[in-house]
């Protein structure tokens, strides 16, 4: 079959979206928050950044392309502070991940929720413009999901003490109804900016995963997956047809640390059974994740990403041993829509995970060599 099989994403190589920041663009952030650098000065180099970026990614073989998450501090909070009805607050204590604790900022709501007019869609016009740059190439969004957003309004992971949904709204499931709303508005204005590949990142469908911690916090982990299930569901009725949402799974990515751990089997008869997304980014880079007979769930008409490259280490895999995987993986689900990337993006954050510029091209390169062995 030819590695060209795949002519959106999710393509046979590909990326979860963050890479890690260059200096110059650290130190612009630091300049802006100590009130050296305006926020024209800070877009200029950002969007310097992102373009040698998006070059590096087209030059390393990707035709998914991102902006890295550079415009942002959080994978998820800077989405969340763009919507309607939300303010940014400083909490007690971060969020925890074995071994460190993240910084203590969250999100809150202090009225009604509104995907009006949110800050990503003109991210995103920036890198639509690069998919000139070659043939079959894919700007793609990156964006937590719904469900994400719902766990963090509804502080399912005791952040933040002083969480006020209940001040706005009489239930969880109003809630959902409006956030899935905002999405569906943000989804149109991205459409109409010409995006055509969003991508939905999720934590909280996977810490249903952790027993441990489900059951330290008392979580009613099936009403809740069943919650998200149904929220980011609701936010694509409507969805156009050309338009690719995917979905990536993950156990939490901050300094090369990670938050929860256990196999998809707890939440496979709901997320992967389903969830009406097009295609799944799976963590499968060590042992939290379990085995890959969860994928068993998934529909076959589907694509599966196998996040087998971790992001989290230096050190290079195999290209042998994760041959290997992919055929595990494919007694499981068919081989011809399979796909191969990091477990998750480079940076989550604008830290970053413990490794050097260098050593994530060389995941990336051995990303796409590891596909064109596979599927030529």
């Amino acid at each position: 079959m030819a590695f060209t099989v795949c002519d959106r994403a999710p393509f046979r190589a590909d990326v979860v979206g963050s890479f890690l920041r260059p200096d110059k663009l650290k130190n612009a952030r630091n300049l802006h928050r100590q009130g050296l650098l305006d926020a024209a000065g800070l877009k200029a180099v950002e969007d310097e950044c992102i373009t040698d970026l998006i070059n590096q990614q087209i030059q390393h073989g990707l035709r998914g392309i991102t902006d890295g998450e550079f415009r942002r501090s959080w994978w998820q909070l800077d989405f969340i502070w763009g919507l309607g009805g939300v303010k940014r607050v400083v909490t007690k204590k971060g969020r925890h991940f074995v071994g460190i604790e993240t910084r203590a900022e969250n999100a809150a709501l202090e009225g009604k929720l509104s995907g009006k007019n949110h800050p990503f869609v003109e991210h995103f016009k920036f890198v639509k413009q690069f998919e000139a740059q070659g043939t079959g190439l894919q700007a793609r969004q990156t964006i937590p999901s719904p469900a994400q957003t719902l766990s963090i309004l509804l502080d399912v992971r005791g952040v933040d003490e002083s969480s006020s949904w209940r001040d706005v709204y009489a239930s969880e499931e109003a809630l959902a109804e409006d956030v899935a709303a905002a999405y569906r508005q943000i989804y149109s204005d991205l459409y109409a900016a010409g995006c055509r590949c969003i991508q939905i990142d999720d934590c909280a469908l996977t810490l249903l995963c952790d027993a441990q911690k489900v059951a330290q916090w008392g979580l009613n982990a099936q009403h809740l997956a069943e919650l998200y299930v149904h929220t980011n569901n609701a936010s694509l009725s409507g969805k156009q047809s050309d338009l690719t949402v995917t979905t990536h799974l993950c156990r939490g990515n901050y300094r090369s640390h990670f938050a929860d751990q256990g196999a998809y089997d707890a939440i496979a008869p709901s997320a992967f059974a389903k969830e009406n997304v097009d295609g799944f980014y799976l963590e499968y880079d060590d042992e939290r994740s379990g085995s890959f007979e969860a994928l068993q769930f998934i529909p076959h008409d589907k694509r599966v990403v196998l996040g087998i490259v971790t992001s989290k280490k230096p050190e290079l895999e195999k290209l042998q041993d994760l041959e290997a995987r992919v055929h595990e993986a494919a007694k499981f689900f068919p081989l011809d829509n399979l796909c191969v990337s990091p477990q998750c993006g480079f940076a989550s954050t604008e830290e970053g995970n413990e490794l050097t510029e260098a050593q994530q091209w060389a995941k990336v390169d051995l990303v796409v060599e590891l596909a064109q062995r596979i599927w030529g």
